[in-house]
Protein backbone atom coordinates (compact mmCIF):
# COMPACT_ATOMS: atom_id res chain seq x y z
CA UNK A 1 0.00 0.00 0.00
CA UNK A 2 3.16 1.77 -0.42
CA UNK A 3 2.29 5.16 -2.80
CA UNK A 4 -1.24 4.96 -1.83
CA UNK A 5 -1.21 5.42 1.92
CA UNK A 6 1.45 8.12 2.27
CA UNK A 7 -0.87 10.04 -0.74
CA UNK A 8 -3.59 10.23 2.14
CA UNK A 9 -2.48 11.43 4.87
CA UNK A 10 -4.97 13.49 6.55
CA UNK A 11 -2.60 16.19 8.39
CA UNK A 12 -0.57 16.83 5.61
CA UNK A 13 -3.75 17.21 3.09
CA UNK A 14 -5.08 20.00 5.61
CA UNK A 15 -1.85 21.33 5.46
CA UNK A 16 -2.16 21.54 2.01
CA UNK A 17 -5.55 23.16 2.26
CA UNK A 18 -4.27 25.71 4.40
CA UNK A 19 -1.32 26.79 1.76
CA UNK A 20 -3.65 27.37 -1.02
CA UNK A 21 -5.82 28.91 1.12
CA UNK A 22 -3.18 31.79 1.87
CA UNK A 23 -1.86 31.66 -1.24
CA UNK A 24 -5.12 32.54 -2.95
CA UNK A 25 -5.85 36.42 -3.12
CA UNK A 26 -9.35 35.48 -5.37
CA UNK A 27 -11.36 32.81 -6.20
CA UNK A 28 -10.17 30.92 -9.28
CA UNK A 29 -11.90 28.24 -11.32
CA UNK A 30 -10.38 25.08 -12.25
CA UNK A 31 -11.19 21.96 -14.14
CA UNK A 32 -10.47 18.37 -12.93
CA UNK A 33 -10.61 16.17 -16.39
CA UNK A 34 -11.39 13.14 -15.31
CA UNK A 35 -14.17 11.47 -13.42
CA UNK A 36 -12.31 9.62 -11.29
CA UNK A 37 -10.16 13.20 -9.96
CA UNK A 38 -14.15 14.54 -9.29
CA UNK A 39 -14.79 11.31 -7.18
CA UNK A 40 -11.81 11.75 -5.55
CA UNK A 41 -12.26 15.49 -5.20
CA UNK A 42 -15.74 14.69 -3.47
CA UNK A 43 -15.23 11.62 -1.55
CA UNK A 44 -12.16 13.67 0.14
CA UNK A 45 -14.04 16.94 0.97
CA UNK A 46 -11.62 18.99 -1.34
CA UNK A 47 -14.22 20.63 -2.93
CA UNK A 48 -15.97 22.30 -0.09
CA UNK A 49 -12.69 22.88 2.13
CA UNK A 50 -11.36 25.24 -0.65
CA UNK A 51 -14.96 26.61 -1.88
CA UNK A 52 -14.17 30.20 -1.45
CA UNK A 53 -10.81 30.26 -2.63
CA UNK A 54 -11.54 28.03 -5.36
CA UNK A 55 -14.17 26.37 -7.96
CA UNK A 56 -14.05 23.13 -8.90
CA UNK A 57 -15.62 22.78 -12.05
CA UNK A 58 -16.25 19.31 -13.58
CA UNK A 59 -14.97 18.02 -17.27
CA UNK A 60 -15.79 15.57 -19.75
CA UNK A 61 -13.64 12.88 -18.68
CA UNK A 62 -15.84 10.36 -18.17
CA UNK A 63 -15.12 7.78 -21.01
CA UNK A 64 -18.68 6.11 -20.48
CA UNK A 65 -20.51 9.09 -20.77
CA UNK A 66 -19.03 10.94 -23.67
CA UNK A 67 -19.80 7.62 -26.15
CA UNK A 68 -21.77 8.30 -28.75
CA UNK A 69 -25.45 7.18 -28.32
CA UNK A 70 -25.54 6.33 -31.72
CA UNK A 71 -22.64 3.53 -30.88
CA UNK A 72 -24.94 2.25 -28.02
CA UNK A 73 -27.75 1.69 -30.26
CA UNK A 74 -25.47 0.37 -33.17
CA UNK A 75 -24.45 -2.26 -29.97
CA UNK A 76 -27.87 -2.98 -28.73
CA UNK A 77 -28.82 -3.51 -32.36
CA UNK A 78 -25.87 -5.96 -33.08
CA UNK A 79 -26.60 -7.87 -29.94
CA UNK A 80 -29.74 -8.59 -31.24
CA UNK A 81 -28.51 -11.15 -33.74
CA UNK A 82 -28.71 -14.13 -32.74
CA UNK A 83 -25.43 -15.30 -34.01
CA UNK A 84 -23.53 -12.62 -32.22
CA UNK A 85 -21.75 -12.52 -28.59
CA UNK A 86 -21.95 -8.70 -27.53
CA UNK A 87 -19.10 -8.32 -24.85
CA UNK A 88 -17.51 -4.71 -23.52
CA UNK A 89 -16.69 -3.54 -19.88
CA UNK A 90 -19.32 -3.50 -16.85
CA UNK A 91 -19.98 0.61 -16.60
CA UNK A 92 -20.54 0.27 -20.52
CA UNK A 93 -23.38 -2.25 -20.32
CA UNK A 94 -25.80 0.08 -17.93
CA UNK A 95 -25.27 3.37 -20.39
CA UNK A 96 -28.98 3.94 -22.35
CA UNK A 97 -28.84 5.39 -26.25
CA UNK A 98 -31.57 6.42 -27.74
CA UNK A 99 -33.57 3.28 -27.23
CA UNK A 100 -32.23 1.49 -24.30
CA UNK A 101 -28.87 0.08 -22.45
CA UNK A 102 -27.30 -3.14 -23.38
CA UNK A 103 -28.62 -4.29 -20.12
CA UNK A 104 -32.19 -3.56 -21.84
CA UNK A 105 -31.11 -5.66 -24.74
CA UNK A 106 -29.87 -8.14 -22.58
CA UNK A 107 -33.50 -8.36 -20.78
CA UNK A 108 -34.88 -9.04 -23.93
CA UNK A 109 -32.89 -12.17 -25.03
CA UNK A 110 -29.61 -10.79 -26.13
CA UNK A 111 -26.63 -12.13 -25.36
CA UNK A 112 -24.54 -9.64 -23.94
CA UNK A 113 -21.04 -10.69 -21.90
CA UNK A 114 -19.01 -8.20 -19.25
CA UNK A 115 -15.77 -8.76 -19.47
CA UNK A 116 -12.77 -7.70 -18.05
CA UNK A 117 -10.15 -6.84 -20.59
CA UNK A 118 -10.26 -7.45 -23.92
CA UNK A 119 -8.46 -10.16 -24.64
CA UNK A 120 -10.68 -12.12 -22.40
CA UNK A 121 -13.46 -11.08 -25.96
CA UNK A 122 -10.59 -12.73 -27.94
CA UNK A 123 -10.10 -15.86 -25.97
CA UNK A 124 -13.95 -15.89 -26.26
CA UNK A 125 -14.31 -15.56 -30.22
CA UNK A 126 -11.37 -18.89 -30.00
CA UNK A 127 -13.65 -20.70 -27.57
CA UNK A 128 -16.60 -19.94 -29.56
CA UNK A 129 -16.07 -20.15 -33.50
CA UNK A 130 -19.23 -20.68 -34.23
CA UNK A 131 -20.80 -17.31 -32.81
CA UNK A 132 -19.78 -13.79 -33.63
CA UNK A 133 -18.08 -12.02 -30.62
CA UNK A 134 -17.97 -8.10 -30.81
CA UNK A 135 -16.23 -6.15 -28.27
CA UNK A 136 -17.51 -2.58 -27.61
CA UNK A 137 -14.47 -0.80 -27.17
CA UNK A 138 -14.34 2.25 -25.44
CA UNK A 139 -12.13 4.68 -23.73
CA UNK A 140 -9.34 7.28 -23.23
CA UNK A 141 -6.04 6.54 -24.25
CA UNK A 142 -5.86 4.90 -21.11
CA UNK A 143 -7.38 1.74 -22.52
CA UNK A 144 -6.82 2.37 -26.31
CA UNK A 145 -3.39 -0.16 -26.02
CA UNK A 146 -5.24 -2.61 -24.46
CA UNK A 147 -7.91 -2.85 -27.44
CA UNK A 148 -5.45 -2.50 -30.01
CA UNK A 149 -3.71 -5.72 -28.17
CA UNK A 150 -6.49 -7.36 -28.61
CA UNK A 151 -7.39 -6.48 -32.20
CA UNK A 152 -3.65 -7.17 -32.88
CA UNK A 153 -3.92 -10.22 -31.52
CA UNK A 154 -7.37 -11.28 -32.97
CA UNK A 155 -5.11 -10.83 -36.30
CA UNK A 156 -2.20 -13.26 -35.26
CA UNK A 157 -4.73 -15.47 -34.81
CA UNK A 158 -6.35 -14.74 -37.94
CA UNK A 159 -9.77 -14.62 -36.22
CA UNK A 160 -13.06 -14.68 -38.33
CA UNK A 161 -15.43 -13.86 -35.66
CA UNK A 162 -14.17 -11.59 -34.10
CA UNK A 163 -14.89 -7.54 -34.45
CA UNK A 164 -14.72 -4.46 -32.66
CA UNK A 165 -17.37 -1.28 -32.20
CA UNK A 166 -14.52 1.35 -31.76
CA UNK A 167 -15.48 4.29 -30.04
CA UNK A 168 -12.17 5.19 -28.31
CA UNK A 169 -11.59 9.24 -27.66
CA UNK A 170 -8.56 12.14 -27.17
CA UNK A 171 -8.62 13.69 -24.41
CA UNK A 172 -6.30 17.05 -25.43
CA UNK A 173 -8.60 17.84 -28.54
CA UNK A 174 -11.48 18.49 -26.15
CA UNK A 175 -9.73 20.64 -23.64
CA UNK A 176 -9.25 22.79 -26.74
CA UNK A 177 -12.48 22.55 -27.70
CA UNK A 178 -13.48 24.22 -24.04
CA UNK A 179 -10.76 26.70 -24.20
CA UNK A 180 -12.31 27.81 -27.50
CA UNK A 181 -15.95 27.95 -26.20
CA UNK A 182 -17.77 31.44 -25.68
CA UNK A 183 -18.58 30.89 -22.19
CA UNK A 184 -15.53 29.18 -20.97
CA UNK A 185 -14.30 30.52 -17.64
CA UNK A 186 -11.68 27.92 -16.96
CA UNK A 187 -8.36 29.05 -15.43
CA UNK A 188 -6.13 26.28 -15.43
CA UNK A 189 -5.96 22.52 -15.37
CA UNK A 190 -6.23 19.19 -13.40
CA UNK A 191 -5.29 16.65 -16.19
CA UNK A 192 -5.79 12.78 -16.43
CA UNK A 193 -2.73 11.17 -14.23
CA UNK A 194 -3.44 7.72 -16.42
CA UNK A 195 -4.04 9.06 -19.36
CA UNK A 196 -0.66 11.34 -19.32
CA UNK A 197 1.14 8.03 -17.88
CA UNK A 198 0.28 6.47 -21.55
CA UNK A 199 0.72 9.99 -23.79
CA UNK A 200 3.27 11.92 -21.80
CA UNK A 201 3.16 15.57 -20.83
CA UNK A 202 4.92 17.52 -23.39
CA UNK A 203 2.04 17.22 -25.64
CA UNK A 204 0.90 20.01 -23.69
CA UNK A 205 3.02 22.30 -23.99
CA UNK A 206 1.37 23.60 -26.79
CA UNK A 207 -1.59 23.30 -25.17
CA UNK A 208 -0.52 25.68 -22.20
CA UNK A 209 1.49 28.03 -24.72
CA UNK A 210 -1.88 28.54 -27.12
CA UNK A 211 -4.80 28.88 -24.49
CA UNK A 212 -2.01 30.77 -22.07
CA UNK A 213 -3.56 28.43 -18.25
CA UNK A 214 -1.77 26.25 -16.45
CA UNK A 215 -1.86 22.77 -16.30
CA UNK A 216 -1.04 20.25 -13.73
CA UNK A 217 -1.42 16.50 -14.04
CA UNK A 218 -2.47 14.60 -10.99
CA UNK A 219 -3.32 11.28 -9.78
CA UNK A 220 -6.41 10.86 -7.70
CA UNK A 221 -5.66 10.53 -4.15
CA UNK A 222 -5.95 13.77 -1.83
CA UNK A 223 -2.69 14.93 -1.95
CA UNK A 224 -2.54 14.38 -5.52
CA UNK A 225 -4.76 16.40 -6.24
CA UNK A 226 -4.28 18.89 -3.58
CA UNK A 227 -0.66 19.27 -5.06
CA UNK A 228 -2.28 19.72 -8.25
CA UNK A 229 -4.67 22.49 -7.33
CA UNK A 230 -1.60 24.47 -5.32
CA UNK A 231 0.31 24.25 -8.15
CA UNK A 232 -2.43 25.75 -10.44
CA UNK A 233 -3.00 28.69 -8.04
CA UNK A 234 0.88 28.98 -7.74
CA UNK A 235 0.84 29.80 -11.33
CA UNK A 236 -2.26 31.97 -11.28
CA UNK A 237 -1.08 34.13 -8.82
CA UNK A 238 1.90 34.38 -10.53
CA UNK A 239 0.75 35.45 -14.08
CA UNK A 240 2.17 32.70 -15.48
CA UNK A 241 1.56 29.65 -17.04
CA UNK A 242 3.59 25.80 -17.33
CA UNK A 243 2.54 22.04 -17.04
CA UNK A 244 3.57 20.82 -14.10
CA UNK A 245 3.95 16.61 -13.40
CA UNK A 246 2.89 16.22 -9.87
CA UNK A 247 2.09 12.70 -10.42
CA UNK A 248 5.82 11.97 -11.37
CA UNK A 249 5.84 8.56 -9.63
CA UNK A 250 3.65 7.64 -12.61
CA UNK A 251 3.72 9.74 -15.14
CA UNK A 252 7.09 10.50 -17.52
CA UNK A 253 7.50 12.97 -19.62
CA UNK A 254 7.37 11.12 -22.79
CA UNK A 255 5.00 8.74 -21.64
CA UNK A 256 4.79 5.23 -22.23
CA UNK A 257 5.88 4.34 -25.44
CA UNK A 258 5.20 0.92 -25.80
CA UNK A 259 1.53 1.79 -25.53
CA UNK A 260 2.18 4.45 -27.91
CA UNK A 261 3.24 2.41 -30.40
CA UNK A 262 0.42 -0.24 -30.06
CA UNK A 263 -1.83 2.59 -30.17
CA UNK A 264 -0.09 4.00 -33.60
CA UNK A 265 -0.12 0.06 -34.73
CA UNK A 266 -4.08 -0.13 -34.50
CA UNK A 267 -5.62 3.24 -34.62
CA UNK A 268 -5.30 6.25 -37.17
CA UNK A 269 -6.33 9.76 -35.51
CA UNK A 270 -9.36 11.55 -36.96
CA UNK A 271 -12.72 14.02 -36.57
CA UNK A 272 -15.47 12.08 -34.13
CA UNK A 273 -18.02 12.68 -32.31
CA UNK A 274 -18.50 13.16 -28.08
CA UNK A 275 -21.55 12.51 -26.85
CA UNK A 276 -22.59 16.25 -25.40
CA UNK A 277 -19.84 17.91 -27.06
CA UNK A 278 -20.69 17.03 -30.67
CA UNK A 279 -17.95 16.27 -33.36
CA UNK A 280 -13.87 17.39 -32.24
CA UNK A 281 -11.31 17.91 -34.65
CA UNK A 282 -8.75 15.16 -34.52
CA UNK A 283 -10.79 13.71 -31.23
CA UNK A 284 -11.08 9.97 -31.84
CA UNK A 285 -9.12 6.89 -33.00
CA UNK A 286 -10.31 4.58 -35.53
CA UNK A 287 -8.99 0.97 -36.57
CA UNK A 288 -6.53 1.52 -39.06
CA UNK A 289 -7.26 0.23 -42.62
CA UNK A 290 -5.25 -2.76 -43.10
CA UNK A 291 -7.39 -3.85 -39.80
CA UNK A 292 -10.71 -3.03 -40.98
CA UNK A 293 -12.09 -6.27 -41.40
CA UNK A 294 -12.23 -6.27 -37.17
CA UNK A 295 -14.50 -3.20 -37.71
CA UNK A 296 -17.57 -4.25 -36.86
CA UNK A 297 -19.56 -2.17 -39.11
CA UNK A 298 -17.48 -3.23 -42.05
CA UNK A 299 -18.35 -6.90 -41.03
CA UNK A 300 -22.49 -5.93 -40.41
CA UNK A 301 -23.02 -3.14 -42.73
CA UNK A 302 -23.94 0.52 -41.51
CA UNK A 303 -27.90 0.01 -39.39
CA UNK A 304 -30.06 2.01 -39.58
CA UNK A 305 -29.82 5.29 -37.02
CA UNK A 306 -32.85 5.11 -34.46
CA UNK A 307 -34.15 8.43 -33.78
CA UNK A 308 -33.14 10.82 -31.02
CA UNK A 309 -34.28 9.85 -28.13
CA UNK A 310 -35.24 13.80 -26.48
CA UNK A 311 -35.26 14.55 -22.95
CA UNK A 312 -34.31 17.59 -20.77
CA UNK A 313 -31.25 15.79 -19.14
CA UNK A 314 -28.64 18.60 -18.57
CA UNK A 315 -25.83 15.76 -19.25
CA UNK A 316 -23.88 17.79 -22.20
CA UNK A 317 -23.63 20.60 -19.62
CA UNK A 318 -22.24 19.08 -16.80
CA UNK A 319 -19.74 17.60 -19.17
CA UNK A 320 -18.88 20.69 -20.67
CA UNK A 321 -18.30 22.13 -16.89
CA UNK A 322 -21.44 24.70 -17.29
CA UNK A 323 -23.62 23.45 -14.24
CA UNK A 324 -22.73 21.08 -11.72
CA UNK A 325 -25.04 18.16 -11.65
CA UNK A 326 -27.67 19.57 -8.59
CA UNK A 327 -27.95 22.75 -11.05
CA UNK A 328 -30.49 20.13 -13.12
CA UNK A 329 -33.84 19.95 -11.74
CA UNK A 330 -33.89 16.05 -12.32
CA UNK A 331 -30.83 15.31 -9.91
CA UNK A 332 -31.82 13.05 -6.95
CA UNK A 333 -35.71 12.81 -8.03
CA UNK A 334 -36.18 11.46 -11.66
CA UNK A 335 -32.46 11.26 -12.57
CA UNK A 336 -30.99 8.28 -10.06
CA UNK A 337 -28.64 5.95 -10.62
CA UNK A 338 -30.87 2.61 -10.56
CA UNK A 339 -32.94 4.76 -13.22
CA UNK A 340 -30.72 7.15 -14.88
CA UNK A 341 -31.74 10.20 -17.57
CA UNK A 342 -28.58 9.93 -18.81
CA UNK A 343 -24.67 8.80 -18.90
CA UNK A 344 -23.12 11.08 -15.99
CA UNK A 345 -25.41 9.48 -13.21
CA UNK A 346 -24.65 5.37 -14.76
CA UNK A 347 -20.98 5.55 -14.56
CA UNK A 348 -18.53 4.61 -12.00
CA UNK A 349 -16.65 7.75 -13.46
CA UNK A 350 -19.97 10.07 -13.90
CA UNK A 351 -20.12 13.50 -12.40
CA UNK A 352 -23.54 12.86 -11.34
CA UNK A 353 -22.82 9.95 -10.09
CA UNK A 354 -20.47 11.34 -7.89
CA UNK A 355 -22.51 14.20 -6.29
CA UNK A 356 -25.57 10.94 -5.75
CA UNK A 357 -22.80 8.98 -3.99
CA UNK A 358 -21.11 11.77 -1.79
CA UNK A 359 -24.49 13.72 -1.15
CA UNK A 360 -24.45 13.80 2.57
CA UNK A 361 -20.56 15.11 1.99
CA UNK A 362 -21.39 17.90 -0.58
CA UNK A 363 -23.39 19.95 2.13
CA UNK A 364 -21.70 23.47 1.26
CA UNK A 365 -20.76 23.60 4.84
CA UNK A 366 -17.49 23.35 5.68
CA UNK A 367 -15.55 19.61 5.75
CA UNK A 368 -12.00 18.45 6.65
CA UNK A 369 -10.50 16.34 4.46
CA UNK A 370 -10.54 12.91 4.60
CA UNK A 371 -8.38 10.14 3.99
Amino acid sequence: MKLVDEFRDVALAQSLVDDIRQRATRRWVLMEVCGGQTHGLLRNGIDAALADVVELIHGPGCPVCVTPAEDIDLACQLAHRQEVILTSFGDMLRVPGNAGSLLDAKSHGADVRMVYSPLDAVALAQREPYRKIIFFAVGFETTAPTTALAVLQADRLVLTNFSMIVSHVRVLPAMELLMRASDNRVQGFLAAGHVCTVTGIAAYDDFVRDFQVPVAVTGFEPLDLLLGIRECVIQLEAGRTSVANCYGRTVQSLGNADAQRLIERAYYITDGPWRGLGNIVRGVLRLRPELKRFDATECFGVLEPLPCCANDCRASDVLTGRIKPPECRHFGTTCLPVTPLGAPMVSSEGACAAYHRYASQTDRGSRPVSS
